[in-house]
């Protein structure tokens, strides 16, 4: 068990993966926090969720990336533009260098192993950013349409459609071409990065999930399935998928 440290045993043979969740960060408040819908989403679907530090330096990503069977990258502050080369647009967000520098190292480390990845909105942000993507700022400036990307709460209700690539993974996991989904965002992909695949787009071609094929697991979905996996099949389908084949590492 000293070489597998990312399991924990319960009784003699029951093993659940751990899964890293990156934190949410309030700067007002000077905390890291977590909304409870990723941790629950995870433990619904047979998993162990752990927040993960923020101020990680390279041999403490390193551990972590190694430690854990599967990452679940979360939502929050906007990336930088600093990342894609643009400069920053005044109806940009709020952005965390914390989140930026963990976040991009983790994910490095994380590829790097082939571990398990989950990306929910800036989660895909990052995903694609680190994959050379572009990103809109603010998409009702940048990109306007009819379709509800920033909706009201509560969350656990539906915005809008998604088509769901047919020949994609996010289409294998949840049986669908269309689902309705929960939106809460500002930013979004433009340009997709070098690798990745658009999975599903919006009515308005916004790109609404992503893939990276050459991994086992890598999935970046643009809507927030911690705050409906309750009572969303489709949702509780993504999070056992991922929690499923972060339990395969066994």
């Amino acid at each position: 068990m000293s070489k597998r440290l990312y399991f924990l045993r319960y009784g003699c043979d029951i093993m659940k993966p751990l899964i890293g969740v990156v934190p949410l960060i309030d700067y007002k408040r000077e905390s890291l926090w977590m909304i409870p819908g990723y941790m629950d989403g995870v433990r619904a679907a047979g998993g162990v969720p752990v927040m993960l530090p923020l101020g990680a330096d390279g041999g403490d990503i390193r551990f972590l990336a190694e430690t854990m069977s599967g990452f679940l990258f979360t939502g929050g502050q906007d990336v930088s533009p600093e990342h894609y080369d643009t400069r920053r647009s005044p109806l940009c967000g709020e952005v965390s260098p914390e989140r930026d520098a963990l976040e991009f190292a983790l994910l490095r480390e994380v590829l790097r192993l082939d571990k398990p990845v989950l990306g929910i909105c800036r989660g895909i942000q990052l995903l694609n950013v680190f994959s050379g993507g572009t990103l809109y700022q603010d998409l009702p400036s940048e990109h306007p349409s009819e379709v509800r990307h920033q909706m009201k709460p509560p969350y656990d209700r539906t915005a809008h459609e998604v088509y769901i690539n047919e020949d994609s993974m996010l289409c294998r996991i949840t049986g669908e071409r269309r689902i309705t989904v929960n939106s809460y965002h500002h930013q979004a992909v433009k340009e997709l990065g070098a690798g990745l695949v658009c999975a599903a787009q919006a009515p308005d071609g916004v790109v609404e999930a992503a893939e990276l094929p050459e991994k086992r697991f890598v999935l970046a979905v643009q809507w927030h399935p911690e705050f409906d996996f309750h009572k969303s099949e489709s949702s509780q389908r993504l999070f056992s998928a991922f929690v499923g084949a972060a339990e395969i590492l066994k």
